[in-house]
């Protein structure tokens, strides 16, 4: 069009073939250059990237604060093992060890300061979807798609006792704080609570519509979350049974939930000025990730979303807040890792974690206190893939 315009305003007799070769080119010209300036700003995206590591997680992290900690590559080891897709990985409280859980409805021990091999705990008959340790690392619980929940003697690997009860695949499995129970969520739409030293069900959450994908319970253990496909996050007051809130701003399946550790409160409040700051009663605070591509994080006082993090490709299957309280990490299948400065509400590095889906990632939880543990190793964390491999 400009160039026809300039042809026709100059009075310039152009024959067809001129005028055909060159039609259109300024456009290509102008496409290019909007092409080049997108791959320059990406290139300045990742130099800032690479300027904030060499502050906060270089070689001269050892001489910083280890709440400031980030991952950075390589990873320190890639382990494999499992014969399907690994659906979930934890830390034991004491010992350098992790544990990982997988489709081929097998549960393994590994040395993640060695990345040895230890043993493979064997029982269930379908996949096994999630596991939890307590907190003195003695007892470890696992749930299937087999409609059960194992209670596992952690010290001589034995499994101790299997409870039954849910209809259908149980999704999730948590020992609460106290270590005398036990929470499960099911693709029944209902949560049970189920006690460790009888193996009773106890208590039964009935409320969401869809299949309960996630349970976790908070810190001191008065409250636990759930979120399921009917794209709602619920929050239970244990005691009672009711439902606290119901929070509802996801679009898609909501996958997966994380309480926010109190170390992370002073920065949610400055991050987000949310309203509990002024009743001097902050939180709880809630993340949860979700189909949508989207980790919201909530304040469970009020009912409120805090805040939406943008950026994920795929669905989100993983996050939890740095020990530091200062960083959000996330894992989906887009195959990242992703660290999240939420304070200014922005995605501060993309590790290229896996070759296929990131399901799930963990961390140790004496990340600060073990003395007899390295910087690198007491910064151990672990992603695993859809092509069963752990990269740490």
């Amino acid at each position: 069009f400009a160039y026809s315009t300039f042809k026709k305003e100059a009075e310039l007799d152009v024959n067809e073939e001129l005028d055909k070769k060159y039609a259109g080119l300024l456009e290509k010209k102008w496409t290019s250059v909007i092409r080049l300036q997108k791959k320059v700003m990406e290139l300045e995206s990742k130099l800032n990237e690479a300027k904030e590591e060499i502050t906060l997680g270089g070689p001269i992290a050892q001489k910083r604060d280890p709440k400031e900690w980030i991952p950075r590559p390589p990873e320190k080891y890639a382990l494999s093992g499992h014969r399907s897709p690994v659906t979930r990985v934890i830390f034991h409280p004491v010992f350098s060890v992790m544990v990982s859980a997988s489709e081929d409805a097998t549960i393994k021990v590994w040395d993640y300061e060695t990345g040895d091999f230890e043993r493979t705990l064997k029982g269930h008959t379908d996949s096994v979807q999630d596991i939890s340790f307590d907190q003195t690392g003695k007892l470890l619980a696992s749930c299937s798609a087999d409609m059960t929940i194992k209670l596992w003697d952690f010290q001589g690997f034995e499994c101790i006792r299997t409870m039954h009860g849910h209809d259908h695949n149980v999704s999730s499995v948590a020992i609460m704080p106290n270590g005398d129970h036990i929470v499960s969520a099911s693709r029944d739409k209902t949560i049970k609570m189920w006690e460790v030293a009888t193996g009773y069900c106890v208590k039964t959450f009935t409320g969401h519509r869809e299949w309960v994908r996630m349970v976790r319970p908070n810190q001191d253990g008065t409250l636990i979350a759930s979120c399921s496909n009917d794209q709602t996050v619920r929050v239970w007051v244990v005691a009672s049974k009711e439902c606290k809130a119901e929070l509802r701003e996801h679009e898609h399946v909501v996958e997966c939930i994380s309480w926010a550790p109190e170390s992370a409160h002073p920065t949610i409040l400055e991050a987000t000025g949310s309203e509990s700051k002024k009743s001097g009663k902050p939180g709880p605070f809630l993340l949860s990730g979700s189909r949508d591509k989207t980790i919201k994080m909530w304040d469970v006082s009020i009912g409120m979303c805090l805040m939406t993090l943008v950026g994920h490709d795929n669905w989100v299957r993983g996050m939890l807040v740095h020990p530091g309280g200062k960083f959000i990490l996330s894992c989906a299948d887009d195959k990242t890792l992703r660290i999240w400065d939420y304070k200014n509400k922005r995605c501060m590095k993309t590790l290229s974690a896996h070759e296929h889906f990131v399901t799930s990632l963990g961390k140790p939880l004496s990340i600060f206190s073990s003395p007899t543990v390295t910087v690198g190793v007491s910064y151990s964390w672990v992603l695993f893939s859809r092509h069963t491999v752990a990269k740490c």
